[in-house]
């Protein structure tokens, strides 16, 4: 017999489904979504449901119920800029698109509320829903948190967060200690002197330089960091030039290193520090780095992650993956750092599996399915935990 909160769950994914479908066509960058934060709060409003923008960012928090024992749910919202290719016919046309998913898991936490809303008199004390910017620059997080997130009475004792994964069997949740690594993300940009194609010798030549760094952070990899490490160094951007016969005066690459070991971390991060300007010097090249991003891995509470687990359970009838995790980073793991935190995998995987793409690519898709689902499992977590305390 299908467990009652599925029941209510599920008379609501005709809604859900709206809302995701327009959410999917304002997809919005970073820590300003003003569209998007409008289409949360209307719905918020129409619910009866209180809440508080942290402004000036677009981070809004939701509270239901009443009482000091406090629990946190979290869904992030904001998108990517790239052109989408998905071929849906509410496909975005901003030039941005929701390519991890946050449009999905803006309307899971919007689901939960009106769950949640419906329960309210039955809750232990007070949930707050957590609506964030700004995660895919793993900014949002953290700026919410100075903000006063946490700060303010009744003040969180744990948190929640889901993520739907695109290329993963619909409704398989899972999750690990370590579900996600820890993410740095870095731009180089070499300098030399530009001039003519035809004499490099009377230049600097940034390109060759910018050749050499690429080749000694992949030696990095590849002889400094053991292989049960699992450690990753991409150049994801290498960008330099205008024409075929003019050295150009500049060249610029970016990328990310990743792990979940802190002393893995320390030592590539130090080690990229001294390569790279080490090398850009051997070729006579200026050189800046700049940090695009850095944050630590998400690191599950262990009570906290049973709990969700028994609810999950409860609620579905089914046992989650225990070894779910993945090199992606979330700055969910600033708050994991602050209180107890769990973070969970829903997949999301089509019907045919050979539309399948991962996150961040252009024809990726999301099986809509999962939305009620999500919705539920957020709901029941935070009641569970409420109740058991």
């Amino acid at each position: 017999m299908m467990h009652p909160l599925m029941n209510e769950a599920g008379a609501l994914q005709p809604r859900l489904v709206q809302w995701r479908r327009a959410l999917h066509q304002i997809p919005e960058l970073r820590l300003q979504l003003p569209q998007t934060l409008a289409f949360v709060r209307d719905k918020l409003d129409a619910m009866g449901v209180r809440y508080k923008v942290y402004e000036p960012i677009s981070a809004i928090v939701a509270s239901i119920g009443s009482g000091q024992r406090c629990y946190l749910l979290r869904s992030d919202m904001d998108g990517l800029p790239m052109v989408e290719q998905s071929g849906l016919p509410f496909a975005a046309v901003n030039g941005n698109m929701h390519s991890c998913g946050h449009d999905l898991h803006t309307t899971i936490l919007l689901g939960a509320a009106q769950l949640l809303k419906a329960h309210e008199l039955e809750l232990q004390g007070t949930v707050k829903l957590f609506f964030q910017p700004g995660e895919e620059q793993v900014e949002g997080a953290l700026a919410a948190i100075e903000a006063g997130l946490l700060d303010e009475a009744p003040q969180p004792e744990a948190a929640f967060a889901i993520h739907v994964a695109a290329a993963t069997p619909a409704g398989l949740l899972g999750t690990a200690k370590q579900p996600m690594s820890s993410v740095y993300n870095f731009c180089i940009t070499l300098t030399g002197v530009g001039g003519h194609g035809s004499t490099p010798q009377n230049c600097i030549d940034p390109i060759n330089a910018g050749v050499q760094v690429y080749l000694a952070l992949q030696s990095l990899i590849a002889r400094e960091v053991a292989s049960s490490d699992e450690a990753v160094l991409t150049i994801g951007k290498f960008q330099a030039g205008t024409q075929s016969n003019i050295i150009p005066d500049s060249c610029l690459l970016a990328g990310t290193i990743r792990s979940y070991e802190p002393r893995v971390r320390e030592q590539m991060v130090r080690r990229f520090h001294e390569i790279v300007p080490a090398v850009a010097a051997a070729y006579r090249c200026g050189c800046r780095i700049e940090i695009l991003g850095d944050c630590p891995s998400v690191v599950n509470d262990e009570r906290v992650m049973a709990s969700a687990a028994r609810s999950i359970k409860e609620l579905l009838g089914v046992e989650i993956e225990r070894n779910m995790r993945g090199t992606g980073s979330e700055d969910f793991a600033w708050l994991c750092q602050r209180i107890p935190g769990a973070y969970f995998i829903l997949g999301a995987g089509v019907e045919d599996a050979s539309r399948w793409r991962g996150q961040h690519n252009p024809e990726v898709v999301f099986n809509e399915a999962v939305l009620a689902t999500g919705a539920a499992v957020y709901a029941k977590v935070a009641m569970d935990w409420l109740e058991s305390k």
